[in-house]
C-alpha cells in the first residue's frame, strides 16, 4: 500500500517483542513505547524540509542545513497515544504538542471525540498522530478527520503495533496520511483486540485496570 511504511529495524522488533511480554512491568512498558517512538521518528520525519542557515563554526562562517518551517505537531490521542510523545520530542524538542480525546462505544467499538485542542496555526505544521495501538481503526480514522477539519493539511500517523482491518481502514479513510507501523498483527478477535497483541496500552502504560 503506498503511505504505509512497516519499520524492519531490530531494535524496534525486539522492544515491541519485550511490550507483549505480560510480565513486562508498568515502567519498563513506558520506557520502552518512549524508545520505540523515537525508533520510529527518525524513519517517520526523514523527510522534513530544510533550508540553509548561517552558523559560526570555530574554524569559519558557513551555510549549513536545519529544519525550516512551522515547528511541528504532535498530537497524541488519548490517552495511550500520549506516551509516545517524549520519544518523539527528544528528537525534535521544538515540537508543539496538542491533544485529542476520543473514546470508544463499548457496544459498537466506534470512537466519539471529547477533547480536541491543536496547536496553531494547524495548516502550517507537520502534524504527528501517535497512538501506540491500530486496532479497528475508528479512533485513527475519526482523528484525522478531526485535524483536516481544524485546516490540517501534512499528517502522518504512528502506531506500534497494527491489525490488518485497522491499517487498511485507515489507508482507505486517508490514502493521503503517511502511516507508519512498527509491527504488522495477525488479526482483530470478536472483541477487537489485536492478536497476539500486547493487551490494552493504556492501561499497561498509566499503570491502569
Amino acid at each position: 500500500m503506498e503511505n504505509v511504511t512497516i519499520l524492519t529495524h531490530p531494535l524496534i522488533q525486539h522492544k515491541i517483542s519485550l511490550l507483549r511480554d505480560k510480565n513486562t512491568g508498568t515502567n519498563e512498558f513506558r520506557s520502552l513505547i518512549g524508545e520505540i517512538a523515537m525508533l520510529m521518528g527518525f524513519e517517520a520525519l526523514r523527510d522534513l524540509p530544510l533550508e540553509d542557515k548561517e552558523v559560526e563554526t570555530p574554524i569559519e562562517t558557513c551555510m549549513t542545513p536545519m529544519i525550516t518551517g512551522k515547528k511541528m505537531a504532535i498530537v497524541p490521542i488519548l490517552r495511550a497515544g500520549l506516551g509516545m510523545v517524549n520519544g518523539i520530542l527528544s528528537l525534535v524538542p521544538s515540537a508543539k504538542v496538542g491533544h485529542i480525546g476520543l473514546y470508544r462505544d463499548e457496544e459498537t467499538h466506534e470512537p466519539h471525540e471529547y477533547y480536541c485542542k491543536l496547536p496553531s496555526p494547524i495548516d502550517q505544521r507537520t502534524i504527528v498522530v501517535t497512538d501506540p495501538m491500530l486496532a479497528t481503526g475508528g479512533s485513527a480514522v475519526s482523528a484525522i478527520d478531526f485535524i483536516k477539519e481544524h485546516g490540517g493539511k501534512t499528517i502522518k500517523f504512528m502506531c506500534i503495533i497494527a491489525a490488518p482491518e485497522g491499517l487498511e481502514r485507515l489507508h482507505k479513510a486517508h490514502p493521503d496520511v503517511q502511516i507508519y507501523v512498527g509491527h504488522l498483527d495477525r488479526c482483530l478477535n470478536e472483541n477487537a483486540y489485536i492478536c497476539p497483541g500486547l493487551g490494552d496500552a493504556g492501561d499497561r502504560i498509566f499503570g491502569t485496570k
